[in-house]
């Protein structure tokens, strides 16, 4: 074990070396927050895939495979179809909004702060949860490593995700997201995949020692895979984690293709993890849990060396959404929620990078914090994505694409849908299908009756927001503008 040990710990340091280099070239609140929005189409698709495949889409994935085969891949795959079609429908407009969250986006287009309040408030939230549901991960992957307390074990890997997120923002995340990219591609794609097929016996002794609903790609069941396209799909849509990504494109071109780059090979990844855990289930059919597929196989059945790169992989997984979710909450809190509440007041470039700084510790520290405290990784990752799609799906898909939709109308959806999400919830259980369906409906029909009900968006908000969307990303300023009141 003393080369995996020493490939995790040179892996770890390099992660920390690359926030110390990114923190010099973070030297303006663009630069921190969205790498300048200069990132070409390789460094953009590597680390769009890398924050949307974390431990989840990695751990859990395989997990899925394990216990339902070639079809436990349609989590991860509709993670892939949401990235897809939000590069190909509406990443080239995002892109030329010049904002930095999506509650700006909700003021430019409906006008003024009342929706983005909410909103922010809302989204924060999910960043947040995301975040933590992230960092818990570290304690699988610490215990296979070194045996250690749960909670050690969170504090370290969280740790170095905030520390490497504080020094540099967007760019050392960027840095750091496009190796993880990289070693996830070697250690699971050409490293995991094939030594797993292999020691399982092949493609043949897996179907022989197998049930031939392990082979059948609907196996999980039609309803699973219709909740999974709401939640998954519909949330890579409109999450911060993933807009913050889609601004710091140096083109419309550079998120459209890129982004669709980067949602074909979640599409290989998701195959890939559900092979690995039917693999798994060949190997060892009476695991206690499902999510023990991964750490079990690698930890038993790779030679030493491949085992430290693979779990490298996976601690990459992790740190990547980790990352990506904190600089989002931290985005969140400070521009959407703090600055409101104090009144926007100026600040100069060195001051809000300062500030933007401070936010992601807090948050960072928050984050470990509430990671501790909390046991059920996927009931708090349900909550956050019901909350997303239930309050924010329908004003923020409905303001690019329906120009009656109204601030009202805005607000009465994130109000409705959030309530009915959360109270669905109460009443059905964190996990039931209900609150996620009734309070998407929910929410629309607010959203379209209180528009309808009331005056239409001030025509000069209109033209100003037509006039954003329609213009190149060269023609814009490099910072966002404020939006009529």
């Amino acid at each position: 074990m003393a080369v995996d040990y020493l490939v995790i710990v040179v892996y770890l340091a390099g992660m920390l070396a690359m926030g110390w280099w990114g923190m010099r070239r973070a030297r303006s609140k663009s630069e921190f927050l969205v790498a300048g929005r200069r990132l070409g189409p390789a460094m953009y698709s590597g680390t769009m895939a890398a924050i949307v495949l974390g431990g989840a889409s990695t751990i859990g994935g395989v997990g899925l495979g394990y216990q339902y085969g070639l079809s436990g891949a349609w989590m991860v795959f509709t993670i892939g179809l949401g990235l897809l079609a939000l590069s190909v429908f509406f990443s080239a407009r995002i892109a030329r909004l010049k904002v930095y969250t999506v509650s700006e986006m909700l003021d430019l287009r409906y006008g003024g702060g009342r929706a983005g309040v909410i909103s922010g408030l809302v989204m924060w939230a999910y960043t947040l949860m995301l975040a933590v549901t992230s960092t818990i991960a570290y304690a699988t992957i610490f215990d296979v490593l070194f045996d250690i307390d749960r909670a050690l074990a969170i504090v370290l890997g969280g740790s170095i995700v905030v520390a490497y997120s504080t020094l540099g923002g967007m760019w050392s995340i960027t840095l750091t997201d496009m190796v993880q990219f990289v070693v996830k591609t070697v250690g699971v794609l050409l490293l995991l995949l094939p030594i797993a097929v292999v020691k399982a016996g092949g493609f043949a002794e897996m179907k022989a020692q197998l049930p031939t609903e392990y082979f059948d790609p609907l196996g999980i069941g039609g309803e699973t895979i219709f909740t999974y396209v709401l939640i998954y799909t519909f949330g890579m849509l409109i999450g911060q984690d993933i807009w913050q990504r889609v601004f710091t494109a140096r083109s419309d071109r550079t998120a459209k293709w890129g982004g669709t780059v980067a949602g074909t090979y979640c599409l290989a990844y998701a195959l890939a993890g559900a092979v690995i855990g039917t693999a798994a289930k060949v190997l060892y059919p009476k695991l206690g849990s499902a999510d023990d597929a991964f750490a079990t196989i690698v930890k038993d059945e790779l030679p030493v060396g491949v085992r430290g790169l693979v779990l490298a992989a996976a601690l990459a997984a992790v740190m990547s959404t980790s990352s990506g979710a904190l600089i989002a909450c931290a985005t969140v809190a400070n521009n959407d929620i703090w600055s409101r509440l104090r009144g926007r007041a100026a600040e100069g470039e060195r001051d809000e990078v300062r500030g933007n700084r401070a936010f992601i510790l807090l948050m960072g520290l928050a984050v470990i914090a509430t990671a501790i405290a909390i046991d059920n990784v996927v009931e708090a990752l349900t909550v956050a994505y019901n909350l997303l799609v239930g309050g924010l799906l329908v004003p923020i898909l409905g303001g690019l694409v329906w120009k009656r939709g109204t601030v009202y109308g805005a607000l009465a959806s994130v109000v409705v849908g959030g309530l009915a999400v959360i109270v669905l919830m109460a009443t059905h259980g964190i996990l039931a299908n209900e609150p996620v369906y009734y309070g998407l409906l929910a929410s629309l029909a607010a959203y379209v009756i209180v528009s309808l009900a009331t005056p239409a968006t001030d025509a000069a908000v209109l033209a100003a927001w037509r006039e954003r969307l329609a213009r190149r990303s060269s023609e814009l300023p490099s910072e966002p503008v404020a939006a009529p009141q």
